[in-house]
């Protein structure tokens, strides 16, 4: 079964820097690509970061190019999302995923919450 456990949220203030891991079990980590995608309340699922299965491309949203950094840990199992400069509009429930078989698979999502 596939499993994906995201943590690392938290409430920061403007500026700050906060780091989401998703740790996952249940099929050949190394070999999917990955995404993080976000979404707050009131608003759609937005695609912030992803990375290929060789870590070779990552690709982020423009709302978040050059503050934040995808990475992962191949010996772990886990994806990381590195946020910086955390502004106001970032505050959303972070959610990684795997696109495995067809279908993606998702977490329960994490928390993010940015205030002075």
């Amino acid at each position: 079964e596939v499993q994906l456990v995201e943590s690392g949220g938290g409430l920061v203030q403007p500026g700050g820097s906060l780091r989401l891991s998703c740790t996952a079990s249940g099929f050949t980590f190394g070999n999917y690509d990955m995404t993080w995608v976000r979404q707050a309340p009131g608003k759609g699922a937005e695609w912030v970061s992803a990375i290929d299965s060789g870590s070779r491309v990552p690709a982020y949203a423009d709302s978040v190019q050059g503050r934040f950094t995808i990475s992962r840990d191949y010996a772990k199992n886990t994806l990381y999302l590195q946020l910086n400069s955390l502004k106001s509009e970032d505050a959303a429930v972070g959610d990684c995923g795997a696109k495995i078989g067809g279908a993606t698979s998702r977490g329960q999502g994490t928390q993010v919450s940015v205030s002075p």
